[in-house]
């Protein structure tokens, strides 16, 4: 019998298919349903970071450094300029070997100790991706090497950039200052986004002064890459704002003038305006040019410019702290007749010394033979240190002290410079905390010649004989003439007066004023070396500030150690007379010249006009749709 086959069950692997089916279906919507969840978080959740990420691959977000302010004296004479330069950059990141690569460029650039020094100090600073220059100002070979060989050197690339440059080199240094590169320690405290593009700013004088006025808004660019980094097309720029352009109080002129009446010695000249208090000169000899500084000194470089015997970086005008000298005499006196404790005909006999009471100490006047019958206008044109040894000794240090602080003595003068200093104004109070000693009777005898504790700057003694000038109106001196804005018109800056000094008696004034005019015009006064003057009238008063106390004379010594020793000559004065137009103050350390300098001075801005000495064609160029303000 053949053996039956059972049929297929057909209703029962129909069952098995769809379970099967339905299972696969469940895992299939499982694995979709987590795989949309994962598209939704990285497309919406993530969307902002990897579209950054996305764009970074071929966007470059590049910071634009604005170009800095220029700066211009009071007649549009350009004093810092920007050049433009073509520098050699190294962004790290994307250099496969900093040490191969330098060797590398080494071979085909002129790469000095400096500049690699210079470099590896920034290297350290500034971020791996930045752009850091390794050398500044290459040359046109140098250029046209570097193109040939770029494909060599991946994340170097020359770079055109603007450089701060002084034409007049040293002169207007002390003013001006210098702008170098940035530290770690400024790093710190700059706006990092304003900065981003910038690699120096001011360090000294106006440069640091307005660093924010010059330094301008950075600006930025989109650059789209192609695969090796390359810019193809720039998609979108914000355009940064310059900075201001600013025209200082300084009369080019007058300030060249001035240094080279000083050229050759060791001192200081300020020239104020009395009824602006705009300073019209500011010179310290001996001077540098601040252009080594903009690319970069090594720190022995610098260390060996500072330590120069002639000390080339100290400004002297503004931190120079000199002994006042007979140039304080002036204000004294006029204590003297406000207080009642003189008249100007009030007359003593001068022996030649002078010795207070209870004492064995003897102070001398200088001829030690003295000047015999003496009276105030005569105690002024012959600097009679007898009647003035008296006259302190009645009349105090404290009225000394106030009339001192009157004329701005023993502070800062508010300048728009951060290195001045204070000067030292002396008190009983101020001697027991500097020098843990109480103040004797002799101190104030000392200084009623200007001798002894008190120091003053030669900006101090510049606005306070420019104070004397305007017979008590006192303005704050300033450097800033004005500020030139892009799309602004030029503003000029107006006076900052300051409190007046107090004289109820305005004849006070005639009395002091006439026997400064005795100082230079008379055969007999200490400026009798000014010699005649036709063209204007002048009123003054010199002063000696002693530096040993054995006062080696001018011209006993004739070696160098011993010309160390010889004392400082002061010389203050204003002119003319009845409408002041200039104030100077005048410190030359160790030769008796202040006189002379003075002189030039004078007869450059008041006599026959003069040519401006040692203006370079490079400087005298045309100042091309830059508003010139009148002075």
């Amino acid at each position: 019998m053949q053996k039956r086959i059972p049929l297929k069950n057909h209703l029962q692997e129909i069952r098995l298919v769809t379970r099967r089916a339905i299972v696969a279906c469940i895992i299939m919507s499982i694995l979709i349903l987590l795989l949309i969840i994962r598209f939704a978080y990285l497309q919406v959740y993530k969307q902002h970071m990897f579209s950054t990420l996305s764009e970074k691959n071929w966007l470059d977000l590049v910071p634009l450094e604005p170009t800095r302010g220029l700066i211009y004296d009071r007649h549009g004479k350009l004093l810092a300029e920007n050049i433009p330069v073509f520098s050699l950059d190294i962004i790290p990141n994307k250099v496969p070997s900093l040490t191969k690569t330098m060797t590398g460029l080494a071979k085909i650039i002129s790469l000095s100790e400096s500049d690699i020094w210079q470099f590896q100090k920034q290297l350290k600073q500034y971020r791996r991706f930045d752009e850091i220059p390794l050398k500044l100002r290459l040359s046109d070979e140098e250029v046209a090497r570097f193109a040939e060989n770029q494909h060599r050197f991946p994340g170097v690339l020359i770079k055109a950039r603007l450089m701060r440059h002084y034409p007049f080199a040293e002169n207007f240094s002390h003013v001006l200052g210098y702008v170098g590169r940035i530290n770690i320690q400024e790093l710190t405290e700059l706006d990092s986004v304003n900065y981003s593009a910038t690699q120096y700013m001011g360090k000294l004088g106006i440069e640091k002064y307005y660093e924010n006025e010059l330094h301008g808004t950075v600006g930025y660019e989109e650059d789209e890459n192609d695969a090796s980094g390359r810019s193809v097309r720039i998609i979108k720029q914000i355009k940064p704002i310059p900075g201001k352009n600013l025209y200082l109080t300084l009369d080019g002129g007058l300030q060249l003038a001035a240094e080279q009446a000083l050229k050759g010695l060791r001192g200081a000249v300020i020239a104020i305006q009395p009824d602006t208090g705009q300073v019209l000169a500011m010179v310290s000899e001996p001077s540098y040019d601040p252009n080594i500084f903009v690319s970069g000194i090594s720190q022995q470089q610098f260390q060996a410019l500072q330590n120069l015997p002639d000390k080339p970086l100290y400004n002297r005008a503004v931190r120079g702290l000199y002994p006042l000298g007979s140039t304080i005499k002036p204000y004294f006196a006029l204590q003297a007749l406000e207080s009642g404790i003189i008249t100007a005909e009030d007359s003593i006999y001068d022996p030649g010394w002078f010795q207070l009471e209870n004492s064995e100490h003897i102070f001398y006047d200088h001829p030690h033979t003295g000047h015999g019958t003496v009276d105030l206008n005569k105690a002024i044109t012959l600097s009679c240190d007898t009647y003035f040894y008296k006259l302190a000794s009645k009349m105090g240090i404290r009225r000394m002290d106030a009339i001192l602080n009157a004329f701005g003595f023993g502070e800062v003068t508010g300048i728009d410079m951060e290195e001045e200093l204070p000067g030292v104004l002396a008190s009983p109070e101020w001697k027991q905390r500097a020098k843990k000693m109480p103040w004797f009777p002799g101190d104030t005898v000392n200084a009623g010649i200007g001798q002894g504790f008190m120091q003053a700057t030669p900006l101090q003694l510049a606005n306070a004989v420019a104070t004397l000038a305007n017979r008590g109106k006192r303005y704050m001196p300033t450097l800033l003439l004005g500020l030139d804005e892009l799309g602004r018109p030029y503003a000029p800056q107006p006076p900052t007066p300051l409190e007046s000094v107090p004289v109820h008696n305005p004849q006070n004034w005639n009395n002091i004023i006439k026997a400064m005019q005795n100082v230079v015009d008379s055969k007999i006064g200490t400026g009798f070396r000014f010699g005649p003057h036709d063209l204007y009238t002048i009123a003054g008063k010199t002063g000696t500030a002693q530096v040993y106390s054995k006062n080696y004379r001018y011209g006993a010594a004739s070696q160098k150690v011993q010309d160390k020793l010889r004392d400082h000559a002061l010389f203050v004065a204003f002119a003319p007379v009845d409408k002041p137009k200039i104030a100077i103050a005048i410190v030359v350390e160790h030769y008796n010249t202040a006189v002379i300098v003075a002189r030039q001075i004078f007869d450059y801005y008041l006599g026959k006009p003069t040519p401006m000495i040692g203006i370079t064609a490079q400087a005298t160029k045309a100042t091309i749709n830059q508003p010139r303000p009148t002075a």
